[in-house]
């Protein structure tokens, strides 16, 4: 029984791995987000999955890439990358409903050796509030 108690005490939680990532990734308001969008100077990467997106529609101009296939897809030599919608060169804003899977996601891509990466705080939910168009 000790044992067991002792492994899980070593096991991070979903939100201490969310606040890790935030010490170490940049993050835009949506003012911010807007802004670059509107300048045309970053990418904006939606990844909520398709549920949440066909029930609560989308960013107009942001590009879809879901979470589970966020590292396959953005690669710039995977087979599956989105090469005619992503401009790697940008900077890759990401987002997700509130802004917990971006971090995480945000931090992935730093991992990656992304150096042009940030995530939007409070995610879609204020992005809406904020001046997005949702198509």
């Amino acid at each position: 029984m000790i044992r067991i108690h002792y492994i899980i005490m070593e096991i991070k939680s979903s939100q201490t791995l969310v606040q890790e990532a935030l010490k170490q990734v940049k993050t835009l308001t949506p003012e911010e987000a807007l802004q670059k969008s509107q300048n045309n100077e970053c990418s904006l990467i939606d990844i909520r999955d398709f549920n949440e997106l066909e029930r609560e529609g989308r960013i107009e101009n942001s590009i879809h890439v879901s979470r589970g296939l966020l590292e396959f897809t953005i690669h710039p030599q995977s087979p599956f990358v989105k090469k005619e919608d992503l401009d790697l060169d940008k900077e890759l804003v990401i987002f997700c409903a509130a802004g917990g899977r971006s971090a995480l996601a945000a931090k992935t891509l730093q991992d990656m050796g992304f150096k042009k990466v940030s995530h939007i705080g409070g995610g879609f939910g204020l992005m809406k509030e904020k001046g997005f168009k949702i198509v």
